[in-house]
């Protein structure tokens, strides 16, 4: 009787999901009028007599609290507008004319706020110039502040009465042959000696990088995303250990199928296959829940994720664990790690006769020590499987596999 009350609800929570998915998919739908967007480029796709607007199918958040866009062609007359407007904005008006909007226009330098009569702002944008729009949270009068850049540096700022999640990012345009290159997922910081942008590229983390772009801790995929052999992969550049036994990735976008893996494996694992799928990985996959650990038949695992999930990778080591000194001794802190207590998963708790099996496997192929490999979900571990650890480690890895994927990697979570 518990399996089958089991059944039921784990079938009633997966209409939940799709229902979930469904409203999601309408609420978060970008909108455009008299644009094409190709990938990340806007093009106007007008006549020059009527404005073309694009909104973003996301506001700005506490996580996400900037964007960019940079200018690729003025066009005719350089008409670009970059700011912030309600998700139902219209779309035949520039960014800041119409009421609740803010925007910074390129081609005169002024900033429009609820007004078609602008004021002025900064410098006039041209082409190969990056105009940035943010928002700080710092006031508690229900006052947000509003922020413009230029190329790196701050323009200015302006405070309106509004709350974050009611302003998303726009782009306008109204000339033939404007064109910018958007960036939502932009990071915005200061140097203390100059005030230039600074975004670390983290690039130094990463061993192997295919069809993934890093900027800062983000990870986009720019593959092709049409069959199982475009898979995009990032892979650390150093194993987890005994110091650094855990990392996390957020789903920033799931893209159009949500084929994000999260996992570990063998130093040369093949480059156009998801973690989990060959010999010497273990991998979570987002899109279905399953745990693929060698093969690509996965098995029931966890809840699926989707965007603003947090899934997380670690390795509980065995108290007596010693890495020994191989080639990749350098990478390895040998303090010892204590064993934690043994986790469960709570949703399959009847799958352990599939896991041995698995295990039996996997360690026909793998000379190494066994460890505990375990994922969790915001925050919370999701299952655990026991695996042999390939010689030279488990190294974080990263696969993504459909257009728009982009996940933000925390690799050292637990170090302070």
């Amino acid at each position: 009787m518990d399996d089958i009350n089991l059944h039921y609800r784990f079938l009633n929570w997966r209409r939940r999901i799709r229902e979930i998915r469904d409203v999601r998919a309408v609420r978060y739908r970008e909108r455009l009028k008299r644009m094409l967007r190709d990938g990340d480029v806007l093009r106007y796709h007008g006549n020059s007599d009527e404005v073309g607007c694009f909104v973003a199918g996301r506001p700005l958040s506490r996580r996400n609290r900037y964007f960019e866009v940079t200018i690729m062609d003025t066009g005719v007359r350089g008409t670009i507008a970059v700011g912030l407007v309600p998700q139902l904005y219209k779309l035949d008006h520039q960014p800041g004319w119409l009421p609740h909007s803010v925007a910074f226009h390129a081609d005169d330098g002024k900033l429009y706020n609820g007004n078609t009569v602008g004021q002025q702002f900064g410098p006039k944008g041209c082409r190969g110039d990056r105009i940035g729009c943010g928002i700080s949270m710092d006031s508690d009068d229900g006052q947000l502040t509003v922020f413009f850049t230029k190329n790196g540096k701050e323009v200015g700022s302006v405070e309106i009465p509004a709350s974050p999640e009611a302003l998303y990012p726009a782009v306008g345009m109204h000339s033939l042959g404007e064109e910018v290159l958007l960036d939502l997922n932009a990071e915005w910081g200061m140097e203390e000696d100059d005030g230039q942008m600074i975004v670390d590229s983290h690039e130094e983390d990463w061993g192997r990088l295919h069809d993934v772009k890093v900027t800062g801790t983000l990870l986009e995929y720019v593959g092709k995303g049409k069959s199982i052999v475009d898979v995009g992969l990032a892979q650390a550049r150093r194993p987890l250990n005994t110091r650094f036994h855990y990392y996390e990735l957020e789903i920033t976008d799931d893209g159009e199928k949500c084929y994000i893996a999260l996992g570990l494996a063998r130093r040369d694992y093949p480059k156009n296959r998801h973690p989990g799928w060959s010999r010497g990985s273990i991998a979570y996959h987002a899109d279905d829940g399953k745990l693929f650990q060698g093969s690509g038949v996965g098995d029931a695992f966890g809840p699926r994720c989707f965007e603003g999930d947090i899934m997380g990778c670690g390795i509980m080591f065995p108290r007596d664990f010693n890495p020994g000194l191989g080639d990749d001794a350098e990478d390895w802190d040998f303090d010892v790690f204590p064993k934690p207590c043994e986790v469960q998963n709570d949703l399959y708790a009847n799958n352990e006769d599939a896991e041995e099996e698995d295990e039996e496997d996997e360690g026909e192929d793998l000379e190494g020590r066994k460890v505990t490999v375990f994922f969790t979900r915001n925050g919370k571990v999701v299952g655990r499987r026991e695996v042999a650890l390939p010689f030279g480690g488990f190294y974080p890895t990263i696969g993504m596999m459909s257009t728009g994927e982009k996940v933000k990697v925390d690799l050292h979570p637990l170090s302070g």
